[in-house]
């Protein structure tokens, strides 16, 4: 064979490699677009090693999973979204009170910190609150009736979880604006119809500051939230003192049951 031949040979065969290299990438996991940060993204291994939870991946994306374990743990979504200060760590591992820290897991991303009274006066400063304001009380965010096909809060789906990260709508509609029907349970007004705060709206959750992240970023706490164990909501006593005066409904016994 003469030598230009045998380079076309040799050429030939090496594209024809080259080719099946290329789509063996594109369709492996590690050459999929979509995933191409997953090995080099950090932050996916300290999540797993930072949850304080036994989480469970079956049908769910690992990479997502642990990038919103990472996002959720370090961004303190479990000092809203636990009863608050007292119950948050075991005992024994406040970190506040100089021990190491340990996440009351009992506890976990399930709700119930009263917050108090929301009101804003004129000009958006504070001002009191009126005797019909519910408290804000955070909600339970963990997955029910069980972590496997449960949806995190218990029925909030993507596209529902997406536009309150992004919007901070309260699709539970728990503290509407007061009106002539509307007396309890609402946020008042100061010169009707101009409401002082939008009852639309979440009010304490910092989702001005979530809008930013990226959709990846948001559909992997959403992962993450769904990985987590179920948890029995911690809201407080009922009235006059507890959440259901905040309009939330109590929580079945069996909220966990699977």
């Amino acid at each position: 064979m003469k030598s230009l031949e045998k380079l076309c040979v040799v050429g030939a065969t090496l594209a024809c490699v080259g080719l099946t290299l290329v789509g063996t990438l594109s369709s492996s996991p590690r050459g999929r677009t979509d995933d191409q940060g997953d090995e080099a993204d950090s932050r996916i291994r300290i999540g797993f090693a930072i949850a304080p939870v036994q989480l469970n991946l079956e049908g769910k994306n690992p990479a997502l999973v642990g990038l919103g374990s990472y996002i959720v743990n370090t961004e303190g979504c479990n000092d809203c979204h636990s009863a608050g200060p007292p119950t948050q760590y075991a005992p024994g591992g406040n970190p506040y009170l100089g021990q190491p820290k340990v996440v009351n897991t009992k506890t976990y991303l399930g709700g119930g910190r009263n917050f108090g009274k929301v009101f804003l006066g004129p000009g958006g400063l504070p001002g009191i609150a009126g005797p019909n304001a519910p408290p804000i009380i955070s909600r339970n965010l963990t997955p029910a009736p069980d972590n496997k096909t449960g949806l995190p809060g218990g029925d909030i789906t993507l596209d529902k979880f997406l536009t309150i990260m992004t919007t901070g709508k309260d699709f539970d509609n728990l503290h509407p604006n007061c009106s002539a029907i509307v007396i309890v349970n609402c946020f008042a007004v100061n010169d009707p119809p101009t409401p002082s705060v939008d009852g639309g709206l979440l009010q304490v959750m910092p989702w001005p500051n979530f809008k930013d992240l990226k959709d990846r970023e948001l559909r992997a706490i959403y992962e993450y939230l769904k990985a987590v164990p179920c948890i029995q909501g911690n809201y407080p006593v009922p009235p006059p003192i507890g959440g259901s005066i905040a309009g939330i409904p109590p929580e079945p016994a069996d909220r966990c049951s699977q």
